[in-house]
């Protein structure tokens, strides 16, 4: 580390986001994959040190934004983990299409403001509600999103066989009803729902092969959603836990689990263009969801899925490492 790292602080519905503003060296051209690659073969001594305690802790996410590559972005941006990188992050989405009004990287236009933001999944389009001059309520249309698999079964350890569907979002997931697990919201502890997901997860990860029609960078298994099984329409909200990367705790209802959900539904015939949904995250916050679009990816029938959130500040951190000290390029707990 040659320089401090800034980074402001922000949050959306609960769901925590770093994002850094400085301390990175200049990355090389290319697409944004590329970019994705190179920080994590060259450069992911600076994640550990910005996502690990005792900076941050064993949940943190955080972002890195880069040059764009797509003609018509507004900025572009790598998403970190606990474990690594991501390929979508409709949280951080939300929380930097208010981050790009308040830096001014782009201005509204009467009581909105479009962002255009480049992911490693493709180009989402943010649009940012203005409140009394200030940037409030955001919203996001996804890239194409679609169920990949559905209806899958497995064998799940000592659980018995476990149905799944595995629905993409902007990153890939498999989506189970808790029910399954024996698990229910609101009466079972949180680390119950993590060790279901988790073992689904992995399950999934050893029996299916993923593939993606745009790149093979895209084609893994993120993690796991556990509902509460109310898929259908409704007006009544419906809950969910996702769980990802190394056991990692999404605390908002996870935007491109949002819209992962919603191409599954679709698919199953359970809600029709332009229905809104609430979906309800394991600390009782909502985004908005409902499908936006038909499409295609590929030889997929896929969906646009519209998410609708609100981020908030929380701080700003410069973080530094002295030079004599054994824990400073961080550390986990658990």
């Amino acid at each position: 580390m040659n320089k401090p790292l800034t980074v402001i602080d922000m949050h959306t519905a609960g769901e925590p986001l770093r994002v850094v503003t400085g301390g990175y060296p200049e990355l090389p051209g290319g697409t944004i994959l590329q970019k994705r690659a190179h920080v994590r073969d060259h450069l992911d001594h600076l994640r550990k040190i910005l996502m690990f305690e005792p900076r941050g802790h064993a949940d943190q996410y955080g972002a890195l934004l880069v040059e764009p590559d797509l003609p018509g972005a507004d900025l572009a941006v790598l998403f970190m983990h606990n474990e690594g990188y991501s390929t979508m992050c409709g949280h951080a989405i939300i929380a930097l299409g208010r981050y790009a009004v308040d830096e001014g990287l782009v201005n509204p236009v009467g009581d909105r403001a479009s962002v255009n933001i480049e992911c490693p999944c493709g180009l989402v389009r943010a649009e940012v509600t203005m409140l009394n001059g200030k940037a409030a309520d955001v919203s996001f249309e996804s890239v194409p999103s679609f169920l990949f698999a559905r209806d899958c079964v497995l064998t799940v350890d000592d659980l018995g066989d476990i149905t799944f569907d595995i629905a993409y979002g902007g990153a890939f997931y498999a989506l189970a009803e808790a029910g399954q697990f024996g698990l229910e919201f609101g009466r079972d502890p949180v680390s119950a729902f993590v060790e279901a997901a988790d073992r689904l997860t992995r399950a999934a990860q050893a029996e299916i092969p993923l593939s993606h029609p745009d790149a093979d960078d895209l084609a893994f298994l993120y993690g796991t959603i556990l509902t509460d099984g109310r898929d259908a329409f409704s007006e009544h909200p419906t809950r969910n836990i996702c769980v990802f990367a190394d056991r990692q705790v999404d605390r908002s209802p996870t935007g491109s689990g949002v819209t992962a959900r919603l191409a599954a539904m679709h698919a199953h015939g359970q809600i029709g263009e332009g229905q809104v949904r609430i979906f309800e995250s394991v600390i009782g916050s909502r985004f908005e969801g409902a499908v936006a679009s038909r499409t295609h990816a590929g030889p997929h029938e896929a969906i646009t899925a519209r998410v609708s959130g609100r981020a908030f500040y929380s701080g700003r951190s410069e973080f530094i490492i002295e030079h004599d000290d054994p824990l400073g390029s961080g550390f986990l707990v658990r």
